[in-house]
């Protein structure tokens, strides 16, 4: 793709890192994407693909997301490749983060009987050296860039320093709060039910299986559930409507089905939804979904809950649909709030927000829905939803 490799040669003029994202590429083609400058990959779910990739030159960095977990299956790398192996907090909800992040992944590969400072390099001086960040290394003349903690099995934080200054103290941060205006794009106009009205022109539909902590999806062809000429949910199958709604542009919203989140009642909804950040919302039935997007486009952007008696639960995100202004603990509150109640309709995914927003994420296989559509990433093109 020409814009892709003039993007890449970009990249390389400037002498910058180039960060890949290829799940499943191996052999010939891992060699030929590392050839072609990128030098790291996040997307690796299995040992042997992650082997695979650092014999073709690659770095690998270990995820653990709210949705996507490979530390159990890749840790081994550490051991094994000290020197290519990084720590990866990749799309975490704020209330994780308040949990546990980088810190954890140390202690748990501690626990699992890694070496400490095989363990230390992958965390800290691994990502320093690729990115070239400005961070020190407790070498002389270095600025102090470090982290005091109790003892090296549980690492629990005592000070931390950023450029010789102490910013946070027995858990508490030290860096005072700057506010910030709202900054944001949103020209979607309010829906009606009817946008979201399926006429049945066929018995069978492409629907998207969803897999929970995985990324990557399925095509389900199934029968149709069909209502006064109209393909209606099916709870009874966990065959749920699924919308991608252009929050950039006026455009009819793109329709779908997923397999997956488990939804007795109501919606789920919300404006972070990788590449573009669209609205995305999955629910039970047309009036839920309706109702979840009008929420959504009426404070212009964040994630909501419409609950089993058509109550609206939302956590506003006014800066670029996809940030608040409010402290983190406020945020990790409000949003821990929304996974329950996702929850209590049903969902048994671990991170029900987290996976919606994957199902906008066209490069990863097999079946997903953009604002244009259903996408089939294995040809790299739209598919129809009925078949």
């Amino acid at each position: 793709d020409p814009d892709v490799m003039a993007k890449l040669a970009l990249t390389k003029r400037y002498g910058l890192c180039i960060d890949g994202h290829a799940p499943n590429v191996c052999g010939e083609q891992a060699r030929q994407y590392a050839q072609a400058g990128i030098s790291t990959d996040h997307e690796c779910s299995t040992l042997a693909e992650a082997q695979n990739k650092i014999a073709a030159g690659m770095q690998i960095l270990i995820r653990e997301g709210s949705a996507a977990r490979n530390f159990e299956a890749l840790h081994e790398l550490i051991s094994l490749y000290p020197d290519k192996v990084m720590f990866c907090s990749d799309d975490k909800h704020p209330d994780d983060l308040q949990l546990e992040h980088i810190n954890q992944l140390v202690v748990r590969a501690i626990a699992k009987g890694h070496n400490l400072f095989d363990v230390l390099q992958c965390a800290c001086i691994n990502p320093v050296k690729h990115y070239d960040l400005p961070v020190g290394q407790l070498l002389p003349g270095d600025a102090m860039d470090a982290v005091e903690v109790t003892d090296l099995k549980s690492f629990t934080p005592i000070h931390t320093w950023i450029n010789g200054q102490c910013v946070a103290k027995q858990g508490e941060s030290l860096i005072n709060s700057v506010k910030t205006t709202a900054r944001n794009r949103f020209n979607a106009r309010m829906a009606q039910a009817d946008d979201f009205v399926i006429a049945a022109n066929s018995e069978k539909i492409r629907v998207i299986k969803a897999f929970d902590g995985e990324l990557m999806t399925e095509e389900w062809l199934a029968e149709a559930k069909i209502e006064n000429g109209m393909i209606v949910p099916d709870i009874e199958r966990d065959i749920l409507l699924l919308t991608v709604v252009n929050r950039y542009q006026l455009t009819a919203p793109s329709l779908g089905f997923i397999h997956g989140f488990s939804l007795k009642a109501g919606a789920l909804v919300s404006t972070v939804a990788h590449d573009s950040h669209n609205i995305i919302a999955v629910a039970a039935d047309i009036s839920s979904l309706c109702q979840a997007v009008n929420a959504i486009i009426d404070k212009q952007g964040g994630i909501a809950v419409v609950d089993a008696s058509q109550q609206t639960h939302l956590l506003p995100l006014p800066i670029a649909g996809l940030m608040s202004c409010d402290e983190g603990d406020t945020v990790a509150r409000l949003y821990a709030d929304l996974d329950q109640r996702a929850k209590q309709l049903g969902s048994t995914l671990r991170a029900p927000f987290m996976t919606l927003s994957f199902m906008a994420l066209l490069v990863i296989p097999e079946l997903k829905l953009s604002d244009k559509g259903l996408f089939d990433a294995r040809s790299f093109s739209f598919t129809s939803l009925t078949v």
